[in-house]
């Protein structure tokens, strides 16, 4: 992915590049440098490198013309200073001494396998959340719908300004005049003409009173904060789909980490089965039993790893970045920490907060004044034209001709269009009334949902926790009476066994606190401040 951002400045002109110089990414830095260079002005032209993650052949080939055409370069990172140095000349002389060869070779070398296999991108769960309202297209595309609705306000309000146009006209006429006045006129030619008419100079008109163009404006006002309103909704549904993706991520390397652990714990049993059984204390079977529950541990150990893996790349989807990009959790360590919840959640606040509310809420006062904009259909309205020109047959012989007036419009009749529009709008305004009483409802739910489910999942992860440390007694016990020769490596596989059971009690256990704790925030409207601040 690449980003190119252009800052204009009264004596530069800067090209900033943040992301992969690559393939058609560059050719599109390339048309971009045609474009805005064109029209510089003398200005000095600066390439901004410093946010560059890669160069290809074909990123080297553009900075190359780019820099033939006088641009300055702008670089951090060894990298990229070493291909500009390359392309400006700088690095010629250092290549003659023989120190500098290795050097080189070793960062050849570096750039080939940073190439093939990018470093991974370690993001923490607040930095997941950041970048998905960045870079998530949905995002973007509300964002985009708040710009189009203010254009449409921008169109509303040109309603109640002034208009104003210039026009010109050169044309050629022939009249016939026994046909216009219906017989020849007695001394009179049959026709006139042709003779030239030239004419050109403005027009306008203004709106002195028209109820309906302003009722019109201020739905569309309202338009653009529920179009605002529903951008926020479309933030927190991202931030609740990141998130939980995320802590399904963090559950999966979890159990990734208790698998390996077990996997270790398995391989000492069997080890330890193995030796009693060479130094005739043992029986083969013990040994036996002790293979193929490490065996089993592995194999929930690939599993494992194996949605952690599919986890990730949900992720990667999420944010909308480059799929060969290889990512890491960085909150791995603190997923076994329960931290505390609000205790200020409710459902009042919840139904200031939710952004679905004050989207509805902005649908219905939308809706009243649309229905006010019918009704003021009723009234007249009263406009301003008038036209200033010079009028001629040459544009020597023109003389000034102007036309001005004041004109009524007042509805008498209409068909009852205005009475059938105005009963449409009053039945839209119930249905957006019986979603607001539904909506009020389901949040209510989801509040009094998620709160029953975090009181429940902070105890289950209290009795897990304690789970897990009983089973971890049961199984040092059980390996302390097997290697004693008191009893068989049976209670030891059977510790084994409830010890995995007590990790996954575990890890569910806090996926779910965290996950609830998640639901509240979103149904509360908490999401984006709370995990993306």
């Amino acid at each position: 992915m690449l980003k190119i951002t252009i800052h204009d400045s009264s004596e530069s002109l800067t090209f900033q590049v943040e992301g992969k110089l690559i393939g058609d990414w560059a050719k599109e830095l390339e048309q971009a440098w045609k474009t805005a260079s064109s029209a510089r002005d003398s200005k000095t032209l600066i390439v901004d490198l410093t946010g560059t993650l890669y160069i290809d052949e074909e990123g080297k080939r553009v900075l190359t013309n780019l820099f033939r055409d006088g641009a300055l370069f702008r670089t951090s990172g060894t990298m990229t200073t070493c291909i500009v140095d390359e392309i400006t000349g700088k690095s010629r002389k250092s290549r003659r001494s023989i120190l500098a060869q290795p050097l080189l070779l070793l960062l050849a070398v570096g750039i080939a396998r940073s190439a093939t296999d990018p470093a991974p991108l370690k993001l923490t769960l607040r930095d997941a959340v950041q970048m998905a309202l960045k870079q998530n297209p949905q995002v973007q595309i509300a964002n985009l719908n708040i710009a189009e609705s203010q254009q449409n306000q921008n169109v509303a309000r040109s309603g109640l300004l002034p208009q104003i146009n210039f026009s010109g006209s050169e044309s050629v006429h022939r009249i016939n005049l026994e046909a216009a006045f219906g017989s020849k006129i007695p001394e009179f030619p049959g026709h006139v003409g042709p003779f030239w008419l030239v004419q050109g100079g403005p027009s306008g008109s203004l709106p002195l009173f028209d109820f309906t163009a302003w009722r019109r404006w201020q739905a569309s006002k309202e338009n653009v904060t529920g179009t605002r309103a529903q951008e926020l909704t479309v933030r927190e549904e991202n931030v609740q789909l990141v998130v939980s993706q995320y802590l399904g991520s963090l559950r999966a390397a979890a159990d990734v980490k208790a698998a390996e652990s077990r996997v270790q714990l398995s391989k000492a049993l069997f080890d330890q089965a193995s030796d009693l059984q060479k130094n005739g204390v043992g029986t083969g079977i013990d040994t036996l039993r002790a293979n193929v529950e490490y065996q089993n541990e592995r194999q929930r150990l690939i599993a494992a790893q194996t949605v952690l893996k599919t986890s990730l790349y949900g992720l990667v989807r999420l944010l909308n970045i480059d799929p060969h990009q290889p990512l890491e959790l960085a909150d791995e360590s603190v997923f076994f920490h329960t931290p505390d919840y609000p205790s200020d959640e409710t459902m009042e606040r919840a139904w200031v907060e939710r952004p679905e509310m004050k989207a509805l809420a902005s649908q219905i006062r939308s809706a009243e004044l649309e229905k006010k904009r019918v009704e003021a259909e009723r009234l007249p309205s009263l406009n301003l034209a008038g036209s200033w020109n010079l009028q001629g047959i040459t544009p020597t012989s023109a003389v000034p001709v102007y036309e001005f007036g004041v004109n009524l419009d007042i509805p008498l009749y209409t068909g009852g269009r205005i009475k059938a529009q105005t009963a449409v709008s009053g039945i839209e305004l119930k249905k957006l009334a019986q979603q607001q009483d539904e909506l009020r409802n389901r949040i209510a739910l989801e509040v009094k949902t998620a709160l029953a489910e975090l009181e429940s999942a902070k105890t289950e992860v209290e009795v897990a926790n304690l789970g897990v440390d009983l089973a971890g007694q049961e199984v040092t016990e059980a390996r302390d009476r097997f290697q004693a020769g008191v009893a068989n490596n049976i209670e030891v596989i059977t510790a084994q066994d409830e010890l995995s059971r007590a990790n996954d009690n575990q890890i569910g256990a806090l996926y779910r606190y965290n996950q609830a704790r998640a639901d509240l925030a979103h149904a509360t409207g908490q999401m984006e401040s709370l995990y993306a601040k």
